[in-house]
């Protein structure tokens, strides 16, 4: 048995085709495990590494997430320095018990390739200490984002862990010929291959409304009972009424962050596709906006935050799959289907 471990950044869509191959690869006969050496947790009320969670109910684990997810790693990691061979130790450990009566273990990347480097349990570091075939997912935002993906290629060769190929997830709409076109082509030239160009999708991609609030905190005075509602963009409402209305009309779906003294922009927001309407600096809103929001059933959060931090925390928050979003769970699956080399991936790893 052969391990395949999914590299990327964050955001990457490295727990999206985790999924999708876990999924596709039980549907195809397999006993699959998932394993994810190294950790984190999300927002400010979330103790559990979500993609562990999520793979334990899917795949119907019956290890504690505890023994999935050895190790959990936030910024101040080294508070808490451990032996590096202690941590391996019990990282070897944790994944024969995954790995025990299973055809095959998808293993899930920490957010970044280099993290806990310090102590060696960087990925191409796990890779090489569990046997694993390694898969990298490309985060296309421009041209640089190719040439970090052709580093970490590079970087793995030399190490002497080759890719088994590379998967560009959730690529925007506009850069999808560019990266069939331009992307693959040096990607190739470089002697690495593309398994898979998954488009973007916004009920992958957009988070909804109650992960902003996981990461926000603050009072939702309306509308708590849409916070499932998709967020596929964000307007800042702290310019003039008359500006603000062009911006407001011109988007769909989107987050209106403002004052919460600013009811004028937060009426007008409610006038317009809005998924949901966070007010800052812990100024309660006038009723009418409350009485409006309610009406339209639009959630609106207060937090006690200024509008730049609010902004800046934000900007963190990307779209987490829950094992009840069914729609989310068989786009996993159907972008494998029909995006993704799945079968080369297989023949790889059994």
């Amino acid at each position: 048995m052969k391990n395949l471990y999914i590299m990327g950044t964050a955001g990457s869509g490295k727990t999206s085709v985790a999924t999708g191959l876990a999924l596709k690869f039980s549907r195809e006969g397999y006993r699959v495990a998932y394993f994810k050496p190294i950790g984190n947790v999300t927002g400010a009320f979330l103790r559990e590494d979500e993609d562990a969670v999520l793979m334990k109910q899917l795949l119907n684990m019956k290890q504690p997430l505890e023994t999935i997810v050895p190790y959990i790693a936030g910024p101040s990691y080294l508070s808490g320095y451990k032996n590096t061979c202690e941590s391996l130790k019990n990282i070897r450990k944790a994944y024969e018990t995954v790995a025990d009566g299973n055809d095959l273990v998808i293993i899930g990347g920490a957010n970044f390739p280099h993290i806990m480097g310090c102590l060696g349990l960087d990925a191409p570091s796990l890779v090489q200490e569990l046997e694993a075939v390694p898969l990298f997912m490309i985060k296309i935002n421009n041209d640089y984002s190719l040439d970090h993906a052709i580093f970490i290629n590079n970087y793995m060769k030399c190490k002497g862990i080759p890719v088994l190929g590379n998967i560009f997830h959730n690529v925007p709409r506009p850069l999808l010929a560019k990266t069939e076109g331009i992307y693959r082509p040096i990607l190739e030239e470089h002697g690495y291959h593309t398994l898979g160009i998954i488009p973007s999708n916004a009920v992958l991609t957009s988070p909804k409304v109650k992960e902003y609030y996981e990461v926000l905190g603050g009072e939702i005075l309306a509308g708590e009972e849409n916070m499932d509602r998709l967020v596929e963009d964000t307007v800042i409402g702290a310019m003039t009424i008359e500006s603000a209305l062009g911006y407001l009309r011109r988007s769909a779906n989107k987050a209106v962050i403002t004052g919460g003294d600013r009811s004028d922009v937060a009426l007008a927001a409610l006038e317009t596709s809005t998924s949901a309407l966070i007010l800052t600096g812990g100024l309660y809103p006038d009723v009418k906006v409350v009485a409006r929001a309610e009406e339209k059933r639009v959630p609106l959060i207060l937090v006690h935050y200024d509008t730049y931090s609010t902004i800046e925390k934000m900007s963190k928050v990307t779209r987490r799959i829950r094992a009840k979003d069914e729609a989310a769970v068989k786009m996993t699956v159907e972008n494998i289907e029909k995006h993704v080399d799945w079968r080369n991936v297989l023949r790889a790893i059994i």
